[in-house]
Parts: structure tokens; C-alpha cells; sequence
């Protein structure tokens, strides 16, 4: 049963995100799935199932991919309606998709240690070289610059101005990015998060080389 709405999951998630442009494809869900059940094996913790249907749909309610977040969840709403799962399965999903997110850096308690594992999961797809070649495709299709050194990188910012506030993408490195090792949960995260950490580090050091003409 549990594989059968595992494989009802895939096939809704690959048709709503497949095409996606905006680093929130199938192929990011499917990595986000893959490392939240590492870890979970990891930290030996968690129950796979809840882990799995998580990372699966969390980005289905989405704000940034649909026409409003009211659109996003009631989308979610009619595939939980189609697959008919326990209420307390149900809930434990969506208390998770809702906690995970990063927002603008806003500090949300999570109750569980799926949710814990999800995020750790979906963050460590926002850092390193998937990370960088994310930041720059989401960059493009929110028709963003790649670097103007005339803006200040935002420290503290709504929600509000963190979506719609002027930025590049060099800037969310600052402003997201290069923080999200330090907020990771579990020990599993934070030991693949440091190759991923240095990668960023790294391609920044370069980047402002060849920005000023000195990597000759």
C-alpha cells in the first residue's frame, strides 16, 4: 500500500514540477528524497515513510512555482483527497512542508525529527555546485543580475522584501546561502554540508577574481 502511494506521488510530482525552470524540478525533489533518507539510515532515526511523501511534495504548495501560496495548497490538498492517507499521516506531512521552509531566515520551531531530516535534505540542495547552478537558474527566471555591486546585501529582511526585494544572485549567496550550514540539524547534514560549503566558497573567491580583471 505504502509503495503504491509512493509510486502515485512520483508520477503527480514529476507532471506538476517536471518542466520547472526555477531549480525546483523533478530532479531536485528526487536528490532532496534521496539525501533525507541517508540521513535518516544515517542517524538511524525517523520514519521513512513520512520522510519520503515529505520530500516528495514539498515544493508542490510552493509560492515561488504557483500562482499564489491559496493555489499551491490547495493543490496539495486535492492529491492528499486523491491518495487517501490517515489523517494523522496527512497532518504530519503538511506540519512538515509548511516548517521546513527558509523564508527570509525566519526561525520556525519543528516539532519532529522528520521534519528535522527534510530540511537538512532540501537545504543541502541549496549549497554547493547544485547549489550554485540553482541559485543562478532561479536568479535568470526571477530576472535578477548576476552581480551589482551597488547593492547591499540585505541582513535582515520580511518575507515580503525577500521575495520581491531588489537582489542578485550573488547577493543570496550572502543572504541565504552561506547560512544554511550553520542552521542544519543533524550531524549527518552538517558532515556532507562542508565539501559543499567549501565548493561555494571557493567559486566565490574566483568570481570577484574575474569580476575585477585579476585572474590573469
Amino acid at each position: 500500500m505504502k509503495n503504491q502511494i509512493i509510486k502515485r506521488t512520483e508520477v503527480f510530482v514529476r507532471k506538476e514540477l517536471g518542466e520547472d525552470a526555477t531549480g525546483h524540478d523533478w530532479f531536485h525533489v528526487d536528490r532532496v528524497r534521496r539525501n533525507a533518507l541517508h540521513i535518516c539510515t544515517e542517524e538511524k532515526t525517523g520514519d521513512p515513510f513520512i520522510i519520503e511523501m515529505a520530500t516528495l511534495l514539498h515544493d508542490i504548495p510552493d509560492e515561488k512555482i504557483n500562482e499564489s501560496a491559496e493555489a499551491g495548497t490547495a493543490k496539495l490538498n486535492a492529491f492528499f483527497q486523491s491518495v487517501g492517507l490517515a489523517e494523522e499521516t496527512e497532518n504530519h506531512i503538511n506540519q512538515i512542508i509548511e516548517t521546513i521552509s527558509y523564508k527570509g531566515g525566519r526561525k520556525t520551531k519543528l516539532e519532529t525529527v522528520e521534519a528535522k531530516i527534510v530540511q537538512d535534505a532540501d537545504r543541502l540542495d541549496a549549497i554547493g555546485a547544485i547549489g550554485i547552478a540553482r541559485a543562478f537558474a532561479y536568479g535568470g527566471k526571477k530576472g535578477q543580475l548576476i552581480y551589482d555591486p551597488n547593492i547591499n546585501v540585505r541582513e535582515e529582511m520580511s518575507l515580503e522584501e525577500y521575495r520581491k526585494g531588489k537582489s542578485t544572485s550573488i547577493h543570496h549567496f550572502y543572504e541565504k546561502l552561506l547560512k544554511l550550514k550553520d542552521l542544519l540539524n543533524t550531524e549527518s547534514a552538517k558532515k556532507m554540508a562542508e565539501s559543499r560549503q567549501q565548493m561555494m566558497l571557493r567559486f566565490l573567491e574566483q568570481f570577484y577574481l574575474e569580476w575585477d580583471g585579476q585572474d590573469s
